[in-house]
């Protein structure tokens, strides 16, 4: 890791599993483990958790043992799975520990589903939710100074229909819009050394109408004595200001005021959007009463605000409209793992070049790097968690539970502007007679604005809304014609939302659900071209040859840009995933049309947002002078 007046968390390399909360060291586990199946469920009573038993196959972590990535290959029902890695003093050495009083945490990005890890015989914890992050402290096993055992063990019923499980199918072969499980872990794996009292987790907050920055700061423990946090904000090399402020408590904001934004004839050149990606770099050093430095960190953060107005969706207190691609970010080689750091970068600007500025993240929570290229390159996104596929006390518990640690994990991302808890339904079929199924719905609706009140909130995408920022439809009208007649209009849309929707479905539980909503058609299109396809295919509709293709695709498209009432769209889908061949691309991210074809289609005629700003390359930033430190005691 480069030294602390070179690195920028903004400009990384993409590699680093948590690009928000970055330290100097750091070690990836990733690579070959030993692998074993367990249909039976008989590892723990045969003593597997202690570590002396070796397993009889290898798996390519971090991905998944159903993809053929991964060395296994194995996409039968399998609800249990074990893994084994022996750690190494050279291991620890390279995640930055020294000894002392530091610790060594192994982190994971995430387990499908529940997840139990031993270390040398001992367990180190338990963690249920198969699309968040969770940690153990191994620095005892460390001290020894010798070899010692990780075992993992995962667990994911297939038939659990309580679990959040998104698009991972509950029967054997994938069938119309699901596909094959992602059992077990799915995310990197990695150590890092911390010091004893460390920075757990931080989130970024901006306020731009009062142009300051807040930082929640949670760490690792109630310091014994009075720390300090020092944050130092810039922007491509060049000061921004510093703020800091002391604390005896565990949990803690701190804000900072920026005084470029005080100019209000230039403080749009600071903020963050699709056509001006400005990230701020942020240093977070810890320190004891006395300046020595306890922890240091590098995040980064963008300046941006979303709202809702006048029909329209707002960014930065403009109208925005939305061009939006549905991801379902499945691999073919690696299912739900991307195959690597660069693939990553690479599906977002192939976003880009398509000509959308939005993507909506389908039944699933993305990797954090997914994230991290998203606002470096500037890509909106709506962030949804995979749904479970009933209603019971257990799925409200778990989806609640998983839904907070999504939140909190992710709140911090400029690119994220839309939160989707719910979607079409799923979970809550009975949603429009049942009303404990519409309290549900309602409470992660205000739950979500109560965890995060600066982005909008789509209580469930599709139809049957409760209450929500915007009021988003499902429309696979398959002619030009018909699904121009849909949105023509604002009485055609007032038909829509008092009537029945496109799919049958009411798109309102509430009496007055979709008053002044921004409206979008959220899923449209679903066109399938796949003339080649080993395998049988589905779609919403099918075309035999590229003209046809181009000519179904841009008729779609054309017949939303041109309505009067829409603040954007989102098509289905960016890429074939197995059997729903209906993407703009093939599996292997191979466009079906010529990329500049495609673009064309989806940005002709589509109301385009003006950043009133200079270009980057002329920003011209008030020139800063060490002074002294804005500080402030905060719960002392």
């Amino acid at each position: 890791m480069p030294n602390s007046s070179s690195f920028s968390a903004s400009t990384q390399d993409g590699t680093y599993p948590r690009p928000q909360l970055v330290r100097r060291h750091w070690h990836d586990l990733s690579g070959e483990w030993e692998f074993e199946h367990d249909d039976s469920n008989t590892g723990i009573s045969s003593g597997w958790a202690a570590g002396t038993t070796s397993f009889s196959k290898r798996i390519l972590v971090p991905f998944p043992p159903e993809s053929t990535r991964s060395g296994i290959g194995d996409t039968g029902f399998h609800p249990v799975v074990w893994y084994r890695r022996t750690l190494t003093p050279a291991d620890i050495a390279a995640s930055g520990w020294t000894g002392g009083d530091d610790r060594v945490l192994i982190h994971f990005g995430a387990v499908d589903y529940r997840a139990s890890v031993w270390a040398g015989d001992r367990l180190l914890g338990t963690h249920e939710g198969g699309q968040t992050p969770f940690s153990f402290d191994v620095t005892e096993q460390a001290r020894t100074g010798e070899d010692f055992v990780l075992v993992v063990r995962a667990e994911d019923d297939p038939h659990d229909v309580s679990q959040p499980r998104g698009k991972q199918d509950w029967l054997e072969e994938p069938h119309v819009i699901w596909y094959h499980r992602s059992t077990g872990i799915w995310q990197r794996v990695w150590l890092e050394a911390v010091p004893a009292t460390s920075v757990r987790r931080i989130a970024w907050r901006t306020d731009v109408p009062g142009g300051t920055v807040s930082l929640d700061v949670e760490l690792s423990s109630r310091p014994v004595d009075e720390v300090s946090v020092r944050v130092e904000l810039s922007y491509r090399g060049k000061p921004l200001g510093t703020h800091q402020v002391f604390s005896s408590q565990p949990r803690f904001t701190m804000t900072s005021a920026l005084a470029h934004q005080a100019n209000g004839q230039a403080y749009e050149n600071l903020l963050w959007s699709p056509a001006h990606p400005r990230l701020l770099d942020a240093r977070v050093v810890l320190m004891d009463r006395a300046g020595n430095v306890l922890d240091e960190i590098w995040s980064y953060l963008g300046l941006r605000s979303v709202g809702e107005a006048g029909g329209h969706f707002l960014l930065n207190d403009r109208p925005f409209y939305v061009r939006s691609v549905l991801e379902q970010g499945f691999w073919p080689d690696s299912l739900y793992t991307a195959p690597d750091s660069q693939a990553i970068q690479d599906e977002i600007q192939l976003i880009k070049d398509l000509g959308f500025n939005s993507a909506r993240l389908h039944e699933k929570v993305e990797d954090p790097r997914f994230l991290y290229w998203a606002d470096r390159l500037g890509l909106l996104i709506w962030g949804e968690i995979g749904s479970t596929f009933e209603f019971s006390p257990t799925a409200v518990q778990r989806v609640t539970r998983e839904w907070m640690s999504v939140v909190e994990r992710d709140i911090s991302h400029p690119s994220i502007v839309t939160w989707v808890p719910v979607n079409e339904s799923w979970g809550v079929q009975h949603i429009s007679h049942d009303p404990a199924q519409q309290h549900f719905v309602q409470a992660l609706y205000h739950l979500t604005k109560a965890l995060d009140p600066t982005r909008s909130v789509v209580s469930n995408d599709g139809w049957e809304h409760t209450e929500s920022d915007l009021l988003t439809i499902h429309d696979y009208t398959t002619t030009h014609d018909g699904l121009k007649a849909n949105y023509a209009n604002a009485e055609a849309v007032e038909g829509l939302v008092e009537g029945v929707g496109p799919a049958g479905r009411r798109l309102t539980t509430l009496p007055t659900g979709a008053s002044g909503k921004p409206v979008m058609v959220s899923e449209f299109g679903g066109v399938t071209y796949a003339p080649n396809s080993p395998i049988v295919t589905w779609g919403y509709s099918t075309v035999d040859s590229p003209e046809d293709f181009a000519d179904r695709v841009g008729g779609l498209f054309s017949a939303l840009q041109t309505s009067p009432v829409l603040a954007g769209f989102c098509y289905t889908q960016l890429t074939d995933t197995m059997q729903e061949a209906n993407g703009l691309t093939d599996e292997n991210r191979k466009p079906k049309l010529p990329v500049e074809v495609i673009r064309a289609i989806v940005t002709n005629g589509a109301k385009e947002t003006h950043d009133n700003v200079v270009d980057e390359g002329e920003m011209i930033l008030p020139q800063w002078q060490p002074g002294p430190v804005a500080s402030a005691a905060v719960g002392s």
